[in-house]
Parts: structure tokens; C-alpha cells; sequence
């Protein structure tokens, strides 16, 4: 099947169709303000769901605003603990993904779609260098255990899923490939030129 046409398997996503645009909404444990931006629904697959985040797609609040400077996908596996965005080289961007480890993503659709995440600070970085994957802010999230007050379970399950994202995409798991990805992007590519 498609990319487009895939069904989405969550009734709150049912409704939505190409192009649709999806609030998205990071926060910090305990509700705190992270990262907000308005992607672009793409659909469904066996590995979650795609969106696309266009070049001058603003993203507010955290520790700093910033603006797309290409034209993203993003995924939203289905019962995983991650979101992981894929760039295109730029000479800004070190990275061709960017995973952040969340507590969960919810989905809601009261008129407009809404994906909500908790970020829970790890991220998993392949940079185009190929350098090797790794993983960034450790200090942040040691130090927001305590800060924060991260319970016992949330900080076994945040470093079970990035050691498991880090295999994933160092074995080249299907959802990391460019031949995964590829079709999302052209996609997004597609409903941008409409």
C-alpha cells in the first residue's frame, strides 16, 4: 500500500487528510513549555505516523525559537517512546536525524489535530558525517531527575528506549531508511507545490 494511501489507525487521526495541519506540542515533564509547531499531516504506515515540516515552519518556546531551514519529516511511531525527525543536508544541520525519547505521544481532534509529547531530554543523533550515532543531553536528563522529579519508571523506560533507538538506527532498522523516508518526503514536497 501507498504512503498516501495508508489508513490511520487511530480514531482521533481518521479524519485527517493530506495536508491537514497538526499542532504539535513538546513539553517538559510536569507540564512545563518545550518546543510548539503546525506540521503537515502526511499519513500512516507499519511504522507510525508522518508528518512534514516545511522550511520556515516556526517552532516556539523551549530554550530557543527556531525556524525549519528545510523541508522535514517527522515520525510518530505507534507505542514507542520517540519522535524522530529527518533532515535534508544544510549547511546549518549537522544531523540527518534527530530523535527525541518522550514519554509517549498523545493524539486529540477537537476541530484540529493535536500531538502532544513529553520530552524527557535524551536525543538520538545521526549526523550526515557519518560519524556514528549518539546521544545527547545526558547531563539534562540526569540532572532533571532530580529537578524535576522523574519517577523511577519514567527513567528506566527513557534509557531502555534510547539504547534501543541507538540500535535501531546503527542496524539500519526500516524505519530509519532512506527508502522509508524518501516517499514521506516527496510527499510533503507534493503538497507544498499545491
Amino acid at each position: 500500500m501507498g504512503a498516501a494511501e495508508h489508513p490511520a489507525y487511530d480514531p482521533p487521526l481518521a479524519r485527517l487528510r493530506v495536508g491537514d495541519l497538526v499542532r504539535c506540542a513538546y513539553t517538559k515533564w510536569g507540564d512545563r513549555r518545550h518546543h510548539t509547531g503546525a506540521l503537515l499531516w502526511l499519513g500512516s504506515d507499519e511504522h507510525g505516523h508522518w508528518l512534514g515540516d516545511p522550511v520556515g515552519n516556526e517552532w516556539s518556546g523551549g530554550p530557543a525559537s527556531f525556524v525549519s531551514v528545510t523541508d522535514n519529516v517527522l515520525l510518530v511511531p505507534r507505542d514507542r517512546g520517540f519522535t524522530a525527525m529527518f533532515y535534508e543536508p544544510h549547511p546549518e544541520l549537522e544531523f540527518r536525524l534527530y530523535c527525541d525519547i518522550v514519554t509517549g505521544t498523545g493524539w486529540t481532534h477537537d476541530g484540529s489535530a493535536l500531538l502532544t509529547a513529553v520530552d524527557l531530554d535524551l536525543d538520538v543523533i545521526d549526523p550526515f558525517d557519518g560519524s556514528g550515532v549518539w546521544v545527547d543531553d545526558r547531563d539534562e536528563f540526569a540532572d532533571h531527575q532530580v529537578e524535576l522529579g522523574y519517577p523511577a519508571e519514567v527513567i528506566a523506560g527513557a534509557e531502555t528506549e534510547t539504547d534501543r533507538v541507538v540500535e535501531e538506527v546503527r542496524a539500519g532498522a526500516s524505519w530509519s531508511r532512506a527508502e522509508t523516508v524518501d516517499p514521506w518526503r516527496a510527499l510533503l514536497k507534493e503538497v507544498l507545490a499545491r
